[in-house]
């Protein structure tokens, strides 16, 4: 009975080692723009992200992850498992709609990026209660479209 769990133990160990090599799993634990990149769904938005104004100063993770080590490899993984669920599943959406917990995330990152700004609007008249990319949607990614030819560059990220 041992020698079966120890194979079995053994045969699975190897599939999701040779799951991992395949998928280039590591590459997911980076902060490698053209890695978000690998679907379809995101040609757009790799490509507004790559000619538009954030590219100098932010990567993916920078908006899309929180910066604590921990929160941000749960939130890797659980966008990772939803992807990899859409993919085998093919229920791949023609575009990917951010969830409630996602939006805090990002508002977060707008916020810790540009204190100094959220800190003038603060001691305004102006309100303060609605998510920066309401009104800067096009900040990070330019402005909306479909993309015809995606582009993944070849340029290197810590």
């Amino acid at each position: 009975m041992k020698f079966l769990l120890i194979v079995g133990l053994v045969a699975l160990a190897m599939v999701v080692g040779v799951g991992m090599y395949v998928t280039n799993f590591t590459a997911y634990m980076g902060n490698n723009p053209t890695t978000c990149n690998n679907c379809h769904v995101m040609d757009a938005v790799y490509e507004g992200w790559y000619h538009g104004g954030h590219k100098q100063w932010a990567v993916c993770n920078d908006c899309h992850t929180p910066h604590d080590l921990i929160p941000k490899y749960i939130v890797k993984a659980e966008s990772g498992y939803h992807h990899v669920s859409a993919f085998i599943l093919g229920e791949i959406p023609d575009a990917i709609r951010a969830k409630q917990s996602q939006k805090d995330i990002v508002q977060e990152n707008c916020i810790r990026c540009h204190t100094e700004t959220v800190s003038n609007i603060l001691d305004s008249s102006m309100e303060f209660d609605r998510y920066c990319v309401e009104c800067h949607r096009s900040a990070a990614h330019g402005e909306r479209g479909v993309s015809i030819l995606p582009y993944q560059h070849t340029e290197e990220y810590k």
